[in-house]
């Protein structure tokens, strides 16, 4: 039986490989039910413990904002090239020098400064009723401003950042004021005000509320995936198109990560960030989350591939971040509620 100091010994080193086990901290905008599963899996393969904070985009980073140098957060994930510009900006990112990171992701899906990295693709394709719309009417998002539209799209809100994102690449593209006459176009074009998400875009179109929806990707992917006889309804009445494929392509965006400034685990974080673009880490994280992977040559999954293959704007996403601003001033003088 062992004497009460060597219980206290086995106690005290017991501890202490508790407080020197390895972790890392991750503040997460994706649900635990899209990330966990991941994490589990560096987990076992690292030894690495993940402790997970999830939340809104915007709330995760007023915190890290508040929490200052005393942050235990080591690694953000959150959503859109705007969303992590907005980090960075903030002044809560650090700068990561990563060969994998910089050989595996594409140089425009990555912050110009190496502060964050895209983790998965989306894009923001045009969804048309099959029975009320001929795709051969479609072709550019510019031409949505079209009469022939009237009375006819459905789309969000000026506060939701894919849709600032989107204006973001038409400035880049048209200029400001071509794209102002645009937006105040779509605006007029609108079958009603904007309300809700995507999956209401799309479900509204199918209802005949409208006949075009604007939504990315992911939204239509899970309702493919889904089990609900409406949703399976929803998916039969639509069909994706594919916008400016003549031109610089449809517009794309990413769900990214980056390492924080004042990370306390920051070569475990790094490790973090590079497992995540490893070939089946990518493969697993994009068909759960039904987006596309960010290192080429990985396949999607079978319910993405569904959609087609398309020509996607090359552009540089962090541009997406530099005109957010002046996106949101311009939306709001089109009227775009």
């Amino acid at each position: 039986m062992p004497t009460p100091r060597i219980l206290l010994t086995l106690i005290a080193l017991s501890f202490a490989c508790q407080t020197l086990a390895a972790e890392v901290n991750v503040y997460s905008a994706r649900k635990d039910a899209l990330i966990v599963p991941l994490l589990d899996r560096f987990t076992a393969k690292t030894g690495i413990e993940v402790n997970l904070i999830t939340g809104k985009a915007n709330t995760l980073l007023s915190r890290i904002q508040a929490e200052g140098a005393a942050t235990p957060a080591d690694v953000l994930v959150t959503v859109d090239a705007g969303n992590l510009h907005r980090a960075k900006e903030a002044g809560v990112l650090a700068t990561v020098d990563s060969t994998t990171l910089s050989e595996k992701i594409p140089e425009n899906l990555s912050d110009f400064d190496n502060q964050w990295f895209g983790l998965t693709v989306r894009s923001r394709p045009i969804f048309y009723a099959k029975d009320r719309v001929n795709p051969s009417e479609l072709s550019t998002y510019e031409a949505l401003s079209d009469s022939q539209w009237k009375n006819r799209i459905c789309i969000r809100s000026s506060s939701n950042i894919y849709n600032q994102s989107l204006v973001a690449s038409m400035i880049k593209a048209n200029g400001e004021e071509t794209t102002l006459e645009w937006a105040k176009g779509l605006m007029s074009n609108l079958a009603r005000k904007p309300a809700g998400g995507d999956t209401d875009q799309l479900r509204a179109a199918a209802a005949g509320q409208c006949d075009l929806a604007i939504a990315n990707t992911y939204y239509f992917g899970r309702l493919i995936d889904s089990k609900k006889p409406e949703d399976r309804q929803v998916v039969d009445k639509l069909g994706v198109f594919w916008p400016n494929q003549t031109d610089r392509g449809a517009h794309i965006n990413v769900s990214g990560m980056a390492l924080t400034q004042h990370a306390k685990n920051r070569a475990e974080a790094v490790q973090l960030l590079e497992f995540m673009v490893s070939g089946d880490a990518q493969a697993y994280y994009a068909a759960i989350n039904h987006e596309y992977p960010v290192v080429p040559g990985v396949e999607p999954s079978p319910t993405i591939a569904s959609l087609g293959e398309f020509k996607s704007d090359a552009l540089n996403l962090s541009i997406l971040g530099v005109n957010n601003k002046r996106a949101v001033k311009l939306m709001d003088r089109a009227g775009w509620q």
